[in-house]
């Protein structure tokens, strides 16, 4: 991407808004940027006072256009935008109007994480990823930081001790301390019986691979990696639960199967793309509509999954008798996916909207945007920007892989840069420090015209898998 300091951008800005250049990474490649303003008034009107640049465009000869908000941000790493230029060669595929990219884009497997691709009449299950319906729940308390005790780790090992997180055994159900391994709670099973099973036996009937393996003994089960649930603070000093998690088990086996379903029904035409993660399902073609009921399904496993996971963590932090007076929830709740599918109307017409790593932000909607470990959350809500496929970013973003955050940070350093919150400080979340992420202030900067910030959170407890 541009840096938003270079000669190059600001001669962009001062002189013609368009200009093309040869690609320094492929000199055979032609590269056309804009810079497109964003008014800081509501009024459409060019001649206003103050006017800052939103995003960039990139777009290569014989592509769809790349609509980038990644302003104030470290240069793109290659990898992602490698992949995100061959994701635009699908020009067959994704609407002319492009992609969007978020501002804490990053490399994914099978396709770039914070992108927004829009198709007409195919999905690609490889943007979707394995994770399918992934996203946050937060739910606002009526207690303040004046009602929390001095120790914060009751809170912690309560929670801890109430939801299933982490994996061992191999994930196997008997011996994973992950999943529900004792057998699942009964209110849990009622939910999973009452909106999930006959749905999933039609899709297990159709697919039986999808049907071996964990089910609802992963429901209201937290996993691992970037997943977590936290007690905030906002800056009122107003309390927050807030949790990250998907679809779990079932979700990975969904997503997995399809994708390789999907390159395998285009196995005849795999050289003829830019990656064979991109294969996709045409709208009408054997596996479009079994692809979209299994997906719409791990979207509904997803979000049942975290208001789960957030009855049993108000349930044991009540129990846990840790706050000196009853407290009420719900008094402000969101529950948003950040990795799906959704049919949508943008620029007049119907589309297939996909996000990876990106949060649907509609004009007036309410949305989450988590930082790291140690960082700022933000509840925000959405300003309905046409350009972004109304879609705001889904978090920070890692900075570098987890194998690198490994190699470069130490447990004192993990220690240091989380000393305000009560979490783990030991050597298996070291990937998981806040410096392996994206700086989230730089994030929200980048994305001013996507949304607007509700309530800025800090953690103070993070449970981590």
């Amino acid at each position: 991407t541009m840096p938003p300091n270079s000669l190059i951008f600001r001669l962009a800005i001062r002189l013609p808004t368009i200009y093309s250049r040869i690609n320094p990474r492929n000199p055979t490649q032609s590269v056309i940027f804009r810079a497109v303003p964003s008014l800081t008034s509501s009024s459409s009107s060019h001649n206003c006072q103050t006017r800052r640049w939103a995003h960039t465009v990139l777009q290569d000869k014989g592509a769809v256009p790349i609509k980038l908000w990644t302003q104030g941000l470290p240069q793109l790493e290659r990898q992602a935008e490698n992949q995100l230029r061959k994701t635009a060669q699908l020009k067959d595929v994704i609407h002319p109007r492009g992609m969007a990219v978020m501002p804490d884009c990053h490399w994914g497997i099978g396709a770039t994480v914070g992108s927004v691709i829009p198709t007409t009449t195919a999905i690609i299950p490889a943007a979707v990823g394995v994770d399918i319906g992934c996203g946050m729940i937060a739910v606002q308390t009526d207690l303040t930081s004046s009602d929390l005790p001095d120790n914060l780790r009751p809170i912690r090992n309560a929670i801890e001790k109430a939801i299933p997180h982490g994996r061992s055994g191999s994930g196997n159900a008997s011996m994973d301390i992950g999943a529900w391994s004792k057998g699942t709670p009964d209110f849990v099973m009622k939910r999973f019986r009452d909106e999930l099973a006959d749905e999933f036996s039609i899709i297990k009937t159709a697919h039986p691979r999808i049907g071996r393996g964990n089910l609802d003994n992963h429901l209201g089960t937290l996993g691992t990696g970037n997943h977590f649930i936290e007690v905030c603070l906002d800056e009122r000093q107003v309390v927050w639960f807030v949790l990250h998690s998907g679809s779990r088990g079932v979700g990975n086996r969904i997503g997995t199967y399809f994708i390789e379903l999907a390159k395998n029904d285009m196995r005849r035409h795999l050289s003829s793309l830019p990656d064979a993660d991109l294969a996709y399902f045409r709208q009408g073609s054997d596996h479009f509509e079994d692809y979209v009921r299994s997906m719409t399904w791990a979207q509904k496993f997803a979000r049942i999954n975290r208001e789960v996971m957030m009855a049993l963590m108000i349930a044991a932090v009540r129990a846990s008798k840790a706050f000196a007076k009853p407290f009420k929830t719900h008094v402000t709740a969101v529950n948003c996916h950040h990795n799906f599918t959704n049919r949508e109307v943008h620029f007049n017409e119907e589309m297939l909207i996909t996000r990876k790593g990106a949060v649907r932000a509609d004009k007036g909607m309410l949305g989450i945007i988590p930082g790291s470990m140690g960082a700022s959350t933000f509840i925000v809500r959405g300003k309905g920007n046409p350009d972004s496929y109304n879609t705001c970013s889904h978090g920070a973003g890692r900075l570098m892989s987890r194998a690198e955050a490994k190699r470069r940070f130490t447990v004192q350093d993990h220690i240091k840069a989380t000393s305000r919150v009560e979490c783990r400080k030991d050597k298996a979340v070291i990937d998981e420090t806040p410096a392996a992420y994206k700086p989230i202030e730089k994030v929200m900067a980048a994305q001013q015209d996507l949304v607007d910030v509700v309530h800025t959170l800090r953690q103070i407890v993070c449970v981590k898998g």
